[in-house]
């Protein structure tokens, strides 16, 4: 659950924190470079050809462009993305690909809600699909980490693959902003909504897919970070059969009987003040944050994750599941200490009410994949605390009898968020480059049967620099 907006190191975080709510040889395997030629394979001729015949399936809105450029080095200055989306979420010095021209279709989705803001629509379900000119026959989709809009995956995802040349679509997932739990009637409709519009923008992708390079895609992989992650993972498990394959980027954890993050981050805001304060209480609330998930060795990040997620994504993940805990109050109250009444620093999930529970198993995973799946999340995430979530979800695969079907990689001082690195970068690295291996691995896996290395425990290189780290990661 990435961040809707990252603010700064030092700066007041009062929209932060949304976040999270963020393989192929025998031996080892590098990523694959971002420039590297796309295969033709059936686009038509010409720039842009047979654009005006292009319709998205049940968009109640779309604008049709012709670009030179479909990646950030040139959408920014033609204002077919929005910086805003994506602020915060790579490492400042992450190549852009260019060379990419093509048709992008931006729209929307009949909906109710009208919490997104892009191009002056004010219309939530807001889409974007990018239909390189050099096709290589597959298509990425992602919905959107965090509570941001359709262009938050820009650079971490859209640029890479569209230079690699898939056709590319994403999805704001219906609900955007940090009041996104007002959407809907009941509780767990608004997170609901992120899966249905996924699985609604993939159906019309494919299409359009069609018609522009007359044949449907080859391969179409779904991938994404932070809750869109989670969308990668109730996708495979719901819908296998619109997907060849999918790349979880650290997602977001929901199960009813836990963990989930309501079960550890109401730890975070009880004990952080006291280990914050020093003195005789230090180290036991120390100990307090270890038992909760949060590992040994990941105390430098505390204090921002702190200032910066902890607080506001209890509260409005809480708000969202079980808005009865803080009666009239609409998601709590900012940072309250724990012993006031309906604080989420107190807040006990297993104590809650059966209807809560429901609310979550709504929303909830249960591990049965039914295609290939690549799962990848840094050590040192205190968003999502590795050991409550991703350890977690692939023991629940491998008891639903689909091991065969994951590969999960553990990666070493990785992260909820890469822009960190740039505040730290001696005690982190990115994750970007290892998603980008990820997926090359997972199209090995699923084009020649080239099977990814076990899943392990990625450790960071001996003596790699700060550009090693960014261009490169070994995962085999």
């Amino acid at each position: 659950m990435l961040p809707h907006r990252t603010p700064p190191l030092g700066r007041p975080a009062r929209r932060a924190a949304l976040g999270a709510l963020s393989l192929a040889a025998a031996c080892s395997l590098l990523i694959t470079p971002a420039t590297a030629a796309p295969t033709t394979a059936g686009a038509p001729a010409g720039h842009c050809a047979g654009q005006d015949r292009l319709r998205v399936p049940g968009a109640a809105l779309q604008q049709t462009d012709c670009l030179d450029e479909l990646t950030t080095a040139g959408t920014v200055a033609s204002g077919h993305t929005d910086p805003a989306d994506y602020a915060g979420l790579t490492p400042k010095d992450l190549a852009t690909p260019s060379g990419v021209p093509g048709i992008q279709i931006d729209g929307y989705f009949p909906d109710t809600s009208t919490t997104n803001t892009n191009h002056g629509w004010q219309h939530d379900s807001q889409f974007v699909v990018r239909l390189p000119d050099h096709w290589n026959g597959g298509l990425v989709v992602a919905g959107t980490p965090g509570n941001r809009e359709q262009y938050a995956n820009d650079r971490a995802i859209a640029d890479w693959v569209l230079a690699r040349g898939y056709a590319y679509a994403a999805t704001d997932k219906g609900n955007t902003g940090t009041a996104f739990h007002r959407d809907g009637r009941r509780p767990g409709d608004a997170i609901a909504e992120w899966n249905t519009r996924l699985t609604q923008l993939t159906r019309a992708a494919r299409a359009v897919v069609a018609q522009r390079y007359h044949r449907p895609p080859a391969r179409t992989l779904a991938t994404g970070m932070s809750n869109g992650g989670y969308l990668v993972r109730w996708q495979l498990e719901n819908h296998p059969e619109l997907y060849d394959g999918g790349v979880d980027w650290e997602g977001t954890l929901w199960r009813a009987d836990g963990p989930n993050l309501l079960t550890s981050l109401p730890a975070a805001l009880r004990h952080y003040p006291a280990y914050a304060a020093g003195g005789p209480g230090a180290a036991d609330a120390r100990t307090a944050l270890y038992r909760a998930g949060f590992p040994a060795g990941s105390e430098f990040l505390w204090p921002y994750h702190y200032q910066v997620y902890w607080d506001l994504t209890q509260r409005i993940y809480r708000e969202e599941v079980d808005p009865g805990y803080d009666g009239a109050t609409e998601a709590g109250t900012p940072y309250c200490a724990s012993g006031t009444p309906a604080c989420d620093a107190d807040y006990d999930y297993a104590a809650r009410p059966a209807a809560v529970h429901r609310a979550v198993d709504r929303i909830a995973l249960t591990g049965r994949i039914g295609k290939p799946l690549i799962t990848l999340q840094g050590t040192l995430d205190v968003l999502l605390p590795i050991s409550e979530d991703s350890d977690v979800y692939a023991r629940m695969v491998h008891a639903s009898g689909r091991g065969g079907l994951l590969r999960y990689y553990r990666i070493e001082d990785g992260t909820h968020t890469d822009s960190l690195v740039d505040a730290f970068p001696g005690r982190l690295r990115p994750l970007v480059p290892c998603h980008r291996a990820a997926f090359t691995a997972l199209e090995g896996w699923i084009t020649s049967g080239s099977r990814p290395p076990a899943g392990h425990t990625v450790a960071r290189p001996a003596g790699a620099d700060a550009t090693t780290l960014l261009t490169s990661c070994p995962l085999g």
